[in-house]
């Protein structure tokens, strides 16, 4: 029998190797992405997204646009997901508008709708809002979307997003306290390896919106004092500094935690 691959290379039971290509176009993606995060402007002002992380020191680093430990820079991979969620929400705005949902998104400028406080200090934008729709629901309505890794999506499923992602309940009680959308919020998540759409109605938690608010306040005003706030964490070997799971909540890596604790010494 001839062998017709006797030059390929290739070991029978062993994995392909990648070819030289999927390298190089991964290589110059990556370069690209994060050539193009490092030319966005910072954030000057406190986000709605961040506030209902445990530490405020690392909210205040955040919004003070402080350089992140060396290696703590988003990661292309990162970019690329932070870019498939956002897409992800005009995918699903599409499949509510074919369903006959009145979903509003933008403002005829092509602006997304959002809030400011603080002087400007103080944001956030909202994904949409549900002035009508063929769902026996309460209108209008504030519309959350998250695209999420199958194993975060099924934990939102089974716990529901107050419990499962406490963050993005805090965002949703910020949402609909500033932007005067008291009625139960729509929360939609969106398994990004099966497609699956999981909905959820988020009652209005004023007591949260107002303990947000708050933290917003504090990391302005301690900001402006030159202040540092406390840390959430007694040591640096906490894993809301180290990253990883606590009391059924994950917590990513702090970015500043070198810097946080150096400091200390």
């Amino acid at each position: 029998m001839i062998d017709l691959n006797h030059g390929s290379g290739f070991l029978y039971g062993a994995g392909a190797p990648r070819p030289p290509i999927a390298e190089a176009v991964s290589a110059v993606i990556d370069t690209a992405l994060s050539a193009r995060h490092r030319a966005e402007r910072p954030r000057t002002y406190v986000s709605s997204s961040g506030l209902g992380r445990d530490c405020l020191r690392q909210i205040q680093y955040d919004f003070l646009a402080v350089p992140k430990d060396e290696g703590q820079e988003f990661a292309p991979r990162t970019l690329r997901i932070f870019e498939a969620g956002h897409r992800a929400e005009d995918i699903v705005a599409g499949w509510f508008r074919i369903a006959g949902f009145d979903l509003r998104t933008e403002r005829p400028d092509g602006r997304q709708f959002g809030f400011e406080a603080l002087g400007g200090r103080f944001k956030g934008h909202i994904d949409g809002c549900f002035v009508s729709g063929p769902v026996a629901m309460d209108y209008p309505a504030l519309w959350e979307n998250k695209a999420l890794g199958a194993a975060s999506w099924k934990d939102v499923v089974k716990r529901g997003v107050s419990l499962a992602r406490p963050v993005y309940a805090a965002q949703i009680a910020l949402y609909q306290a500033y932007m005067d959308l008291p009625q139960p919020a729509l929360f939609t998540a969106l398994n990004r390896d099966t497609m699956e759409l999981y909905a959820e109605l988020v009652p209005f938690d004023a007591h949260l919106a107002q303990e947000m608010s708050d933290r917003a306040v504090a990391v302005v005003r301690a900001s402006e004092a030159g202040e540092w706030l406390p840390r959430a964490a007694a040591e640096p070997t906490a894993v809301l500094c180290r990253g990883g799971m606590a009391v059924g909540k994950w917590h990513a890596p702090c970015a500043w935690a070198k810097r946080c604790w150096g400091e200390r010494r």
